[in-house]
């Protein structure tokens, strides 16, 4: 008894010391108890909606997550086979091999896809140990793919979220309800848009832990959050789960594996014990007291005093429900199915245009106008507190500020969601945006976007050096333009660089300067120019034919912006011809 209760008050202990210090550290920039929803409010720590009023639910539906915190002992850099006072961070820090490297690998990939997120592999540690103890102590294959699924409750609205069936079963084998999938425990409606391939073998598998923490880095990094400010952290790890009490878990955890770790053999990690929600899950009744184990001498568990009991029940892994069991010699009762409660979301007829007008962009501008889709019953009622997913289809590189393609958003009390602004991307042309209810089979409601091309309206030279060259020969100088619109450099512009015949004739002249192609072929029109970030523009070197005079270069871009450069090819140490281009002001040629 005295060892049990030596134990309970070392994790009491640790518990204490290890979310203060996470908090104290961490979290200081907002009140304690408190929580952002995902409508901008403010929402006690771990209360549970009602159904009607769940709408954010994060990437996890708020599913129930291990509450283990780290041990007091610092983590080392290697394992021990000691089981003294260290021992336990040492074990706690171990993370199984293919687990981490799954970890690892998708730090690497944001690093390079959103490196102003600054995503740190301990986070997906720190999370994945929260909601899967590493896939379960990493009984993963070689592959990364979990030996069995792992699944979450399903989401009914008893304690938890109530989110009806978005994937026919397909992920979470449930057709009636959702429940969070695999070592990182998405959602179904959220892994639809957020999934990832991480191990490229062409599929997005939940189950897999490569391709959910590469999923996660992408799901935490959305919006331009940089997870290397605390507000911005905060902000991420409470929208994969809204509740202070998670926020506080990850931190701590975070900090532990931030302090150091080691790679374990799969199928050895540490597995958690305590789960947020077994306070809720009823425990089977001892029906008959204990019996004795073979060599304990006593009749009673090892650590336990006779007489007390069996020990409790193991918690359940996420997703295995407890189900109490029938007494002995009650009848036995046909299960009967309870019919869900209605939600908001049933209610939605179709969805309307709530006074979107044109969306026009220039090509890396953001859009001015927002999409504003409005959710009403069959007589034409709104309904509010319906998720509605915004996703932008096609081949296209425009998206959503973050850089993410589908937003979710929860209509307001007029029953309209307004989509995060659009960013035009680089290529032109029309763009769908496309808004579904979520949980909800209706027809979606199309909006279309013109992205248009980058325009100048001005064009200069950046010197005034005066460009000659001996027939035969190579222009010393290139000349470099600087692009501009409205006053503001013109960054990725298309551009054009003609030789021309004359000021009046914009056809290519046939001698005289010229370009080279890459076989050495000379060339007298470029296309395909394009500004830099500073609308700047070098146009490649310039070679003279036999040809003496006055020659000139016409360079023009998207928007109209023109600009005609003089280029004069004589023999060395002569005067400058007249332009042999305009006849009219050379008689004598």
């Amino acid at each position: 008894m005295a060892a049990q209760f030596g134990r309970r008050l070392r994790k009491g202990a640790a518990t204490t010391a290890v979310a203060a210090a996470a908090v104290a550290a961490l979290s200081a920039s907002q009140a304690p108890g408190v929580t952002v929803d995902g409508r901008g409010g403010q929402a006690t720590a771990d209360t549970t909606p009602a159904p009607e009023e769940t709408a954010d639910v994060g990437a996890t539906g708020n599913s129930p997550y291990y509450t283990d915190l780290p041990p007091l002992n610092s983590p080392h850099p290697s394992p021990s086979a000691s089981t003294g006072p260290g021992a336990a961070g040492r074990s706690e820090a171990g993370i199984p091999a293919t687990v981490l490297d799954a970890y690892k690998k998708a730090e690497a990939a944001l690093r390079e896809a959103k490196p102003g997120c600054n995503l740190p592999w301990q986070l997906l540690a720190a999370i994945g140990k929260v909601e899967s103890g590493q896939a379960r102590g990493g009984r993963v294959d070689a592959d990364g793919t979990t030996l069995s699924p792992i699944i979450g409750p399903q989401l009914d609205g008893n304690g938890f979220a109530l989110i009806k069936d978005t994937d026919g079963g397909a992920y979470d084998g449930n057709s009636t309800y959702d429940n969070a999938v695999g070592p990182m425990q998405f959602i179904p409606s959220t892994w639809e848009w957020a999934g990832r391939d991480g191990n490229g073998d062409g599929r997005k598998d939940p189950n897999n832990i490569y391709d959910a923490a590469l999923s996660a880095g992408h799901y935490l990094c959305r919006f331009g959050w940089d997870l290397s400010d605390r507000g911005d952290l905060r902000k991420a790890i409470l929208s994969y789960n809204n509740s202070t009490d998670y926020l506080n878990t990850v931190l701590s955890w975070l900090e532990y594996y931030r302090k150091g770790t080691h790679e374990v053999p799969d199928g050895t990690g540490t597995l958690p014990v305590d789960r947020s929600d077994d306070h809720d899950r009823v425990r089977p009744t001892p029906s008959a007291p204990a019996t004795s184990r073979p060599g304990s001498g006593s009749g009673s568990t090892p650590g336990k005093p006779a007489g007390s009991g069996p020990s409790p029940k193991p918690p359940t892994s996420p997703g295995t429900p407890s189900t109490p069991p029938t007494s002995p010699g009650a009848p036995s009762t046909p299960p009967t199915t309870p019919t869900p409660p209605q939600t908001p979301t049933d209610t939605v007829d179709h969805l309307e245009n709530a006074g979107t007008a044109k969306l026009t962009a220039r090509a890396g501008d953001v859009f001015d106008e927002r999409i504003r889709a409005r959710a009403e019953t069959a007589t034409g009622k709104a309904v509010a507190a319906v998720r509605i997913r915004f996703t932008v289809i096609g081949d296209t590189d425009t998206t959503f500020a973050g850089g993410e393609s589908v937003a979710t958003v929860v209509t307001n009390g007029s029953g309209v969601a307004v989509a995060p602004a659009l960013r035009a991307g680089e290529k032109t042309g029309d763009v769908t945006v496309r808004a579904t209810v979520v949980g909800r089979m209706v027809p979606g409601l199309d909006y279309r976007a013109t992205v248009t091309e980058r325009v100048a309206d001005t064009l200069v030279r950046t010197g005034d050096a005066e460009l000659i060259c001996a027939p035969g020969g190579e222009f010393a100088d290139r000349v470099e333009v600087r692009a501009t619109h409205d006053g503001a450099a013109a960054g990725k512009v298309a551009a054009t660089a003609t030789l021309i015949t004359s000021a009046d004739d914009a056809a290519p002249n046939d001698k005289g300067p010229y370009f080279k192609d890459a076989d050495g072929r000379a060339v007298r029109t470029l296309t395909g120019l394009e500004t830099d970030e500073n609308g700047l523009l070098k146009l490649p070197r310039l070679y003279a034919d036999d040809t003496t005079g006055t020659f000139l270069l016409r360079v023009t871009t998207a928007g109209g912006a023109a600009l005609t450069v003089e280029l004069t090819v004589a023999p060395a140490g002569t005067t400058s011809p007249s332009p042999s281009a305009d006849p009219s002001e050379n008689p004598g040629a």
